[in-house]
C-alpha cells in the first residue's frame, strides 16, 4: 500500500468514526499508530506513540494551558461573571435589546479570564438567563445570545486554541493573543448592531429594562475593577515582556485566586472544585493534543499534506481563491468536529499551503479560530448550544438553534472583513517588534 493511500483511508476512517462518539484523542492516536505501522513498520508506530504521549504530558510550553483554565475556573466560583453582567445591564440594560447586549459584553469580559467557550458560555448562561427571563425576553434571543457570546472564549485572549496552534506552528504565543483582541472587540460589535437591529425589528422579542440612574451606573463599575486588573496584569506583562505566556498564566490564576480571597468570594470548597474542573478540562485537551500529534506523524509519513500543497499549487488559482475554500473547509468542519479536535487535525495539512503562498501565520491562526467559532454554534455538533440547553433544560434545541442564526451572519461578516483588512489582527503584534 502506498504511504498517500494510507493516509486517505486514515483521514476517511477518522471522519466515519467521528460519529461514534469514541473520544476523538484516543481515536486520532489510534489510527495515527495503525497508520504509521502501516507505511512505516509497527515497531517504529509504538515507539512513536510512547514518545509522542511522553513528549506532549512533559511539556513545558503545554503547562499554560492548565494555568489559563484554573484561571478561568476561580473567576467563575468567585462571581466575577456575576459583577460583569451587572455592569454590562446598568449601562446597555435600557437599549433596545439591552439585557442581551449586556450579556454579549459580559462574554467577552469574562473570556478574557477564561480562555474557555465552554465555560464563558455556561457561566453566562447560569448569570444571565434569569435575569433576561424575568424581563421577559424570549428564549429564542436569550439562549442563542448565550450560546454565541460564549464562543468569544477561543477568539478573546487568553485562548487555548491559539496556545495550540501556536505551539503546532512554532508562533508567539504572546503574539497570538494580541492579535486576538481587535478581532474580538469587532465580533462583540458586530453581535451588538445584531441584537439592536434583530430586536428593533421584533420588539417584542425583548422588551426594554429600566434606565439605571447615573449613581447606580458609576457604583457598579467597581464591578470591572478586577477584570481589568487582571486582564492588564496578563495581557500588559506579556505585550511589555515581563514574562512568557506560562508566566503569565501562573500570574493570572494566582491574581484571580489573590482577589477572590480577598474579596471573600469563594471558600475552601468551591476551590477545591475549581481544581477538580481544571483537571478534567486540562486532561481531555492533553489527549487530545497527545491523539493529534501521533495521527499528525503518521500524516506526515503519508505525505498528504505536501501532496495537497502540490496540488492546489497546480490548479493556479489565486491565492485568495485558496484561502477560501479553506475558509470553507474550516466551517463545514467545524459543523461536525470540536474546535480543538478540528484545528489539531486540519492546521499540519493546511499550514504548508497557506505558508507557500504567503500568507501571515498569526493572521491565518485568527482567521481559523474565528471560523471555528461557528463551528460551536451549528448543527449537528454546535457544542455551546447544547451546554446553554444544559442549563435552560426546558427550552428545545431548535429554538437555540434559531436564535443563533442571526448572530451567525454577524461572525461571517467579521470573517469576510478579516480578509482585505488583515491589519485588524496584525497591528497589535506589530507593535511587540
Amino acid at each position: 500500500m502506498s504511504p498517500t493511500l494510507a493516509g486517505v483511508i486514515g483521514l476517511a476512517a477518522l471522519f466515519i468514526l467521528i460519529f461514534s462518539k469514541m473520544p476523538v484523542g484516543f481515536l486520532m492516536a489510534l489510527i495515527g499508530v495503525v497508520g504509521f505501522g502501516t507505511v512505516i513498520g509497527f515497531d517504529a508506530a509504538v515507539s512513536m506513540m510512547a514518545r509522542d504521549i511522553f513528549d506532549v504530558f512533559g511539556s513545558y510550553n503545554l503547562t499554560v494551558i492548565p494555568l489559563f483554565i484554573l484561571m478561568g475556573q476561580i473567576a467563575f466560583h468567585a462571581g466575577i461573571s456575576g459583577r460583569l453582567f451587572n455592569v454590562a445591564y446598568k449601562f446597555m440594560g435600557h437599549w433596545p435589546g439591552g439585557m442581551a447586549i449586556a450579556t454579549v459584553g459580559a462574554c467577552t469580559g469574562f473570556a478574557a479570564i477564561s480562555g474557555s467557550t465552554n465555560a464563558t458560555a455556561a457561566t453566562m448562561a447560569a448569570v444571565s438567563l434569569p435575569e433576561m427571563r424575568k424581563y421577559n425576553y424570549h428564549d429564542t434571543l436569550a439562549t442563542g445570545v448565550v450560546a454565541a457570546g460564549g464562543s468569544m472564549g477561543i477568539l478573546v485572549p487568553p485562548s487555548v486554541i491559539f496556545i495550540i496552534y501556536g505551539i503546532m506552528t512554532e508562533q508567539s504565543i504572546g503574539k497570538l493573543f494580541m492579535a486576538g483582541i481587535l478581532p474580538g472587540l469587532l465580533l462583540t460589535l458586530l453581535f451588538i448592531l445584531t441584537i439592536i437591529i434583530w430586536t428593533t425589528l421584533k420588539p417584542e422579542l425583548a422588551p426594554r429594562a429600566p434606565k439605571a440612574g447615573f449613581k447606580e451606573k458609576i457604583a457598579s463599575l467597581t464591578g470591572l475593577i478586577e477584570t481589568i486588573l487582571l486582564f492588564a496584569m496578563v495581557m500588559g506583562g506579556l505585550f511589555l515582556g515581563f514574562f512568557t505566556p506560562t508566566e503569565a498564566g501562573a500570574v493570572g490564576a494566582f491574581g484571580t485566586l489573590v482577589i477572590a480571597v480577598l474579596r471573600k468570594n469563594i471558600d475552601f470548597k468551591e476551590f477545591i472544585k475549581a481544581l477538580f474542573e481544571t483537571t478534567r478540562i486540562s486532561c481531555m485537551i492533553l489527549v487530545i493534543v497527545a491523539g493529534a500529534t501521533v495521527f499528525g506523524h503518521f500524516l506526515a509519513v503519508s505525505r498528504i499534506p505536501f501532496d495537497i500543497a502540490n496540488w492546489v499549487a497546480g490548479f493556479n488559482l489565486p491565492s485568495y481563491a485558496v484561502m477560501i475554500l479553506i475558509i470553507m473547509v474550516y466551517f463545514i468542519g467545524g459543523c461536525f468536529i470540536d474546535a480543538l479536535a478540528l484545528i489539531m487535525l486540519t492546521v499540519p495539512i493546511f499550514f504548508p499551503v497557506v505558508s507557500a503562498m504567503g500568507y501571515d501565520p498569526m493572521w491565518f491562526g485568527v482567521i481559523i479560530v474565528m471560523v471555528t467559532q461557528i463551528g460551536v454554534i451549528t448543527p449537528p455538533v454546535g457544542i455551546n448550544v447544547y451546554v446553554v440547553h444544559s442549563v435552560a433544560q426546558d427550552v428545545p434545541l431548535e429554538v437555540i438553534f434559531k436564535g443563533v442564526i442571526p448572530l451567525i451572519i454577524a461572525l461571517l461578516i467579521g470573517t469576510l472583513l478579516m480578509l482585505p483588512f488583515p491589519q485588524i489582527a496584525l497591528f497589535l503584534p506589530g507593535l511587540m517588534g
